[in-house]
């Protein structure tokens, strides 16, 4: 009988593929304890999006909850996912900052790393690996898989060749997207094993299309030794197999599988009650995306990308957007959708598609990744794209890109001393995300306690009429509401019956009630002149942000003399940064928010003079 081991992702993977990660960690702790006890290999509980999502949305430190955990997981090893050179960011970090947070994981608790790198460049592995290594820890070196033209088997063993020279434990295939099929998954093992006979190959592999089980059984089949699973009330959709069914089929198969499905699931039903209090966060649809086959965005990229494109009120472009991700993916030399090249994709595609113009804006993270400061892309950029993102002045790097980064520990340190850091671990989530980790400082320093937005209020609202009688003079008319057309610049085109009779007409809003106070009630302000926070763009030196996001950095002020294309600000969307240059040559006049403001499309941010 062979051994299979499983590694539990249910609080790292599961609630970021089917909950945006919003749960909190004191809904986790009693299920650590249950899983603690059931015999899994390891129990995957930090590293993703986790460290981001705590300190931006939950008000949480995620190192306080990596010790909460481990202070329950007695028995088992407790696995991270690591980006490489990112860590768990969105950006290339120094390597005295990679050194540095590996170690104080380790310290806080994780024994596993799980590393990779979005482009299977493994010049960006090398430092996390060795640092990894060297505190005694176990690392999985992963194959960040997908699908195209220059992804195949032989590709795979290559960048497994590197990754053992480089002194990993564990081979891991990364399935993020759950695009990997039984036939493939069978190959791949295959060859895997009979390249590297002595080391464990672990198969990560999530259900999005629903292909996940069927290429666990092939990969184990052809040699695969670990596999990843999730209890069942956190399974499935685009998050993982349910392990006590793996683990039930993998038995009358004949394959030694350790672990106490009874108790995994009490896990699983203790979940049924937590996932209820999130229902705002759980978005998906039941049924399998077969659409993934083709888009290749991992699970927990999905549930952001739906949040993300309500915040934007764009949600009915989500088809849209996920074909424009093909063209864009395609572009840029097919790298693997796994963060952050899946954000740097599917933010470029969502800019392309609002804007009607392919790379009419593009985002700073786009530009740093052709410049190569991501690493080496799969497969060659396409030349146009190339010249239409950098022009013909910028230069490109063939180095590994932290080779190009000073170290910048030290010279955080005081800055985020004085931003409210209290600890080494606290100075590195400012390294990591200084903005972020500022504000959740200043919340801790006031002590006021964080009430979790998680359920939609229960508000009465009255109907909306589709159909009614309005009398005017005297006169009555019956009206029915057919449809409305897409909206334009003069308003929107809605279609009604009057009396009977199909009629179009054109409604163009002077000025409308936000949700708020239509739900509420709250008309007061009808009669009022109501002024917006910041004025509307009517000359051209009037400067707006293309996009709906928080202002991370100004780098102007009155004043100043500007020259056409100098970067004026940068606001934060869809996690990433997009740089807003100045059209024209001339001297700040106003600057018109601030650093952590919120602005919309439409609002003067910074007025310039033109030069005469």
């Amino acid at each position: 009988m062979r051994k299979i081991e499983i590694t539990d992702v249910s609080l790292r993977d599961g609630i970021q593929s089917l909950l945006a990660t919003r749960v909190r960690t004191e809904d986790m702790l009693d299920i650590v304890e249950i899983l603690d006890k059931c015999g899994f290999y390891s129990l995957e509980v930090w590293g993703g999006a986790t460290f981001d999502v705590c300190l931006r949305f939950l008000k949480e430190d995620p190192w306080e909850r990596l010790r909460k955990f481990k202070e329950r997981a007695k028995n088992t090893k407790l696995e991270m996912l690591l980006r490489g050179q990112n860590l768990v960011g969105y950006r290339h970090y120094p390597d005295d900052v990679v050194e540095a947070f590996v170690k104080k994981a380790y310290d806080n608790g994780i024994e596993v790393f799980r590393i990779f790198d979005a482009l299977n460049d493994t010049r960006n592995l090398r430092k996390a690996i060795e640092t990894a290594k060297k505190v005694g820890a176990i690392v999985k070196g992963v194959l960040s898989y997908t699908i195209s033209p220059v992804h195949t088997v032989e590709y795979y063993v290559e960048i497994a060749r590197q990754l053992v020279d480089m002194g990993i434990d564990i081979i891991s295939i990364k399935d993020q997207a759950g695009i990997l099929s039984p036939k493939v998954s069978y190959e791949l093992v295959k060859a895997l094993k009979s390249e590297f006979p002595k080391y464990p190959v672990h198969l990560h592999t999530q259900t999005s299309a629903n292909l996940a089980e069927m290429a666990q059984l092939k990969g184990i089949e052809a040699g695969a030794d670990m596999i990843d699973t999730a209890f069942y009330s956190l399974s499935s959709q685009t998050s993982h197999p349910a392990g006590e069914i793996m683990i039930y089929v993998l038995r009358e198969f004949g394959y030694q599988v350790d672990v106490d499905e009874k108790l995994y699931q009490k896990a699983g039903d203790l979940f049924v009650q937590v996932r209820k209090k999130y229902k705002k966060f759980d978005v998906l649809p039941p049924y399998p995306d077969v659409g993934v086959l083709l888009h290749q965005i991992p699970g927990g990229m999905i549930t952001n990308f739906i949040s993300q494109l309500r915040e934007q009120g764009m949600e009915e472009k989500l088809p849209d957007v996920l074909e424009e991700v093909v063209r864009v993916r395609e572009d840029l030399g097919y790298p693997p959708l796994v963060t952050p090249t899946s954000q740097i994709v599917g933010s470029q595609a969502f800019l392309n598609v609002l804007h009607g113009e392919r790379y009419k804006v593009v985002t700073k993270e786009v530009k740093d990744y052709v410049k190569g400061l991501y690493g080496r892309p799969p497969a060659p950029i396409k030349e146009e794209v190339l010249r239409k993102v950098l022009g013909d002045e910028e230069p490109l790097y063939h180095i590994r890109p932290a080779d190009l980064l000073e170290p910048e520990l030290e010279r955080i340190r005081e800055e985020a001393i004085k931003a409210g850091a209290k600890s080494e671990e606290d100075v590195l989530s400012y390294a990591l995300f200084p903005l972020v980790a500022k504000e959740f400082f200043e919340w801790r320093e006031k002590g006021e306690p964080y009430v979790p937005e998680l359920e939609e209020k229960e508000e009465k609202r009255e109907n909306i009429p589709v159909e009614f009688v309005i009398t005017v003079h005297g006169e009555q008319y019956h009206v029915q509401i057919a449809g409305r057309g897409e909206p334009t610049q003069d308003g929107r085109t809605f279609f009604i019956r009057l009396d009977g009779r199909l009629e179009e007409v054109l409604l163009k809003p002077v000025r409308e009630l936000s949700p708020t106070e239509v739900v509420s009630g709250d008309l007061s302000s009808l009669g009022t002149e109501v002024k917006p926070k910041r004025s509307k763009p009517v000359a051209l030196g009037d400067v707006a942000s293309p996009i709906s996001g928080k202002i991370v950095n100004i780098k102007v002020k009155p004043g100043d003399e500007v020259k056409e294309g100098d970067v004026l600000f940068v606001v934060e969307a869809m996690k990433m940064e997009n740089e807003v240059h100045s059209p024209i040559s001339g001297v700040v006049e106003e600057v018109l928010a601030q650093v952590g403001e919120t602005v919309n499309p439409d609002e003067v941010v910074v007025r310039i003079k033109p030069k005469t």
